[in-house]
């Protein structure tokens, strides 16, 4: 398994920096859309979310095909629309458009290699962040969620569905819930705090495998447990580069320079900042627990090594002079009185068995032949 591990994260590495290669921009004008990103962008799905504060205002439009939305219309005060997949270039034109995007952040949306940031323009809020999770192999992966946030409307843009929304999108539909009285700030929030929660799932699971990592340590070394601990250090890396950007992200946004939210929902934001604290704390936590991890391997590794080196060393020693007495008689001088001696042979043989046990007894008195 943790080859498997090793391949996929290498294998990872290989995709972004392929990624880097083929969708270098270089003498492409700034605003110039062009998708960029590890894989083939997914075809466009837009599916579009009026609602009010009544209970029956609620409405869901799911846009399959560019001219369903040309000249749609939304009905109620409050609406969220989201695409998965960037494949679309056109219908994200056309969004940008009817939205009055600036060419910039059309770009940054098809570039989803880009840091959590926000960004403020005229009647609206740029924000991108980084959706976590563990792919098939156990590596941390992610992808780039990006939004624009206006006074009464939200549009979020994700690189494929992956279902993190979809309990928000249910509370949407009951006319009790917070999300439909507090309007879209709150949703903002709500999609945020959602994302955040991701990275507390995939810091679990990772948690769960260092557990697990130590414990199989202490039992029996392993090769293939250091290169482990490579890849759950890499892993926690992946994660604090996408959780200190999107602590300050939720900073900024719980300030509100650009009074885009309401008091009410600024508390709500508050409440995840500190979420992303605690998290960047737990991710640091990790990341000594795994430093530990390669002490204790390295440790038990030496140990290991001079267990063997006292085996070696009490052998070389017990037969160091059984060595010295056959080569002595082993020099054939014609003038050796043991030589013609008719029970020499078994006496020499006798004196080596006598000195071997002696010397072995001796060592095991001491305790050197207990971790034999």
């Amino acid at each position: 398994m943790a080859k498997h591990r090793r391949d996929a994260t290498s294998a990872g590495h290989r995709r972004r920096i392929k990624a880097h290669l083929k969708s270098s921009k270089a003498g492409l004008a700034p605003g110039s859309l062009q998708y960029v990103g590890a894989t083939d962008p997914l075809p466009t799905l837009a599916t579009l979310i009026e609602f009010g504060q009544d209970d029956g205002d609620f409405l869901e439009t799911k846009f399959t095909a560019l001219e369903q939305g040309r000249d749609f219309k939304p009905t109620y005060s409050n609406y969220w629309l989201n695409l998965h997949g960037l494949e679309d270039l056109a219908q994200l034109k056309l969004i940008g458009k009817r939205f009055h995007l600036h060419p910039l952040v059309l770009e940054d949306i098809l570039n989803t290699q880009q840091r959590p940031k926000v960004e403020t323009y005229p009647g609206y809020l740029f924000i991108t962040a980084r959706l976590m999770f563990l792919d098939e192999f156990g590596s941390v992966d992610s992808e780039q969620i990006s939004l624009v946030v206006g006074r009464n409307f939200l549009l979020t843009f994700q690189e494929k569905p992956t279902g993190t929304f979809a309990g928000i999108r249910e509370s949407l539909r009951n006319g009790e819930s917070q999300l439909r009285k507090f309007g879209t700030d709150y949703l903002v929030y709500a999609l945020l705090d959602k994302i955040v929660d991701r990275y507390f799932a995939v810091l679990e699971q990772i948690g769960e495998r260092v557990d697990e990592l130590e414990d199989e340590i202490i039992e029996q070394l392993n090769p293939d447990q250091m290169q482990e601990v490579q890849h759950l250090r890499r892993s926690l890396q992946a994660l604090k580069r996408g959780l200190w950007p999107l602590r300050e992200v939720i900073n900024v946004l719980q300030r509100d320079d650009a009074d885009f939210f309401k008091d009410e929902t600024q508390l709500y934001l508050r409440d995840a900042y500190d979420h992303t604290v605690q998290l960047i704390e737990s991710v640091e936590a990790l990341r000594e627990a795994v430093s530990g991890l390669q002490d204790i391997y390295l440790a038990l590794q030496s140990q290991t090594m001079n267990t063997q080196m006292r085996t070696l060393t009490v052998f070389t020693i017990i037969f160091s002079p059984l060595t010295l007495i056959a080569g002595i008689y082993g020099m054939n001088f014609e003038f050796m009185p043991e030589l013609h001696w008719r029970w020499g042979y078994f006496a020499v043989l006798a004196l080596m068995g006598v000195l071997g046990c002696g010397l072995g007894w001796f060592f095991w008195s001491r305790r050197w032949i207990d971790a034999v």
